[in-house]
């Protein structure tokens, strides 16, 4: 039985949320519904204008022989239930940020934000499992979208623990790090294609038992957001990039701001338009583009800068955008006459 998520409008946008490169376990299993594990459970969810329904199965050892897991819909009745479900969704998508009162600012200080959000209204930012989030974006070096999902099913399938079948597919728990940890995971991922990753994989999953325990990534919600990028930095294969990701997506950390070559044109086009003009994003200019959108749009700039992201992502792309057209050339036009002074100043000189 279909369940009805409350959320106040403006609310969440399924598509834009789901397939911005935050998560990569969603499945869209019909046209609106999407598919995916959460704490334990399976869930669908699907979106009918503005309101979003849900559903949940957990796992359940059938009478068949050999007692094979099996999924089946959990129908429980009462508000207690209903509420635990409920919360657990509630948290994900972090529902208690008020983003329509954020975008209202942001809009207000940026003309170009006020243009770009309009397409990707009810885009949120996943409040994620600390050791999937992580896992999933050492995948991400280097990577596209669609490889970095079948990279992280491969790891549910592998050495996750599996909940059951659902319409003809199985479901996984993500791996506990431990099962990360042994000493055949870097070559057997390596014959499954996840070249150089395959050992950045292990190596990460070694070092935080090594140095700490399963608990040590979610305790990094409690402290500071440098000092949580710093210590994600610490491992192998993490870069600030991976680090920002991570903080942002699943530690709480609402300032981080990833930075990829996708965010520097976006920056060095609409924003930092006479400051980078270098050729390579080197430390100092990822640490001064993250500095400018945490003045400019304050303590949620990482939530900004998502939107700005999948704003400039060709499949949430509007074919006719006369507005926001404008104000490129707008800003274009405004960055070349700031030039030409700075010229004119330097032949007085």
């Amino acid at each position: 039985m279909w369940r009805k998520l409350h959320v106040e409008k403006p609310g969440i946008r399924l598509d834009l949320t789901l397939q911005s490169g935050q998560s990569f376990r969603w499945r869209q299993t019909k046209p609106g519904e999407w598919t995916n594990v959460l704490c334990g459970f399976v869930w669908t969810l699907k979106q009918v204008q503005n309101e979003i329904f849900y559903l949940v199965f957990k796992s359940k050892t059938s009478q068949r022989p050999r007692g094979q897991r099996i999924l089946e819909e959990i129908n429980s009745s009462g508000e207690e239930g209903s509420t635990f479900y409920e919360s657990i969704l509630r948290d994900y998508f972090q529902l208690d940020v008020d983003l329509g009162s954020l975008c209202q600012q942001w809009k207000a200080k940026d003309s170009f934000f006020a243009q770009v959000s309009e397409r990707t209204r009810g885009l949120r930012v996943l409040r994620q499992d600390p050791v999937e989030n992580l896992f999933a974006f050492i995948c991400s070096s280097n990577n596209n979208i669609p490889r970095i999902s079948g990279m992280v099913e491969t790891l549910c399938q592998t050495y996750g623990e599996r909940l059951g079948e659902l319409n003809g597919v199985d479901h996984y728990i993500f791996p506990d790090i431990k099962d990360l940890t042994d000493a055949g995971v870097e070559q057997r991922l390596r014959a499954m294609g996840f070249g150089y990753r395959a050992k950045f994989i292990n190596q990460s999953a070694c070092y935080i038992l090594q140095h700490h325990d399963r608990t040590w990534l979610e305790s990094l919600r409690s402290v500071s957001y440098e000092e949580a990028h710093k210590a994600l930095c610490q491992l192998p294969g993490v870069g600030a990039k991976v680090a920002d990701c991570v903080c942002l997506m699943s530690l709480d950390k609402h300032e981080a701001v990833p930075v990829d070559t996708h965010v520097w044109q976006i920056t060095a086009k609409h924003y930092m338009t006479n400051q980078l003009k270098t050729k390579s994003l080197t430390a100092k200019v990822y640490k001064e583009i993250g500095d400018h959108y945490r003045s400019l749009f304050g303590k949620y700039a990482g939530w900004a800068q998502s939107v700005l992201f999948a704003a400039d992502l060709k499949r949430f792309q509007s074919e006719s955008q006369p507005e926001l057209k404008k104000e490129v050339s707008k800003r274009k036009a405004t960055a070349q006459s700031e030039s030409s002074v700075t010229k004119r100043k330097k032949k007085k000189h």
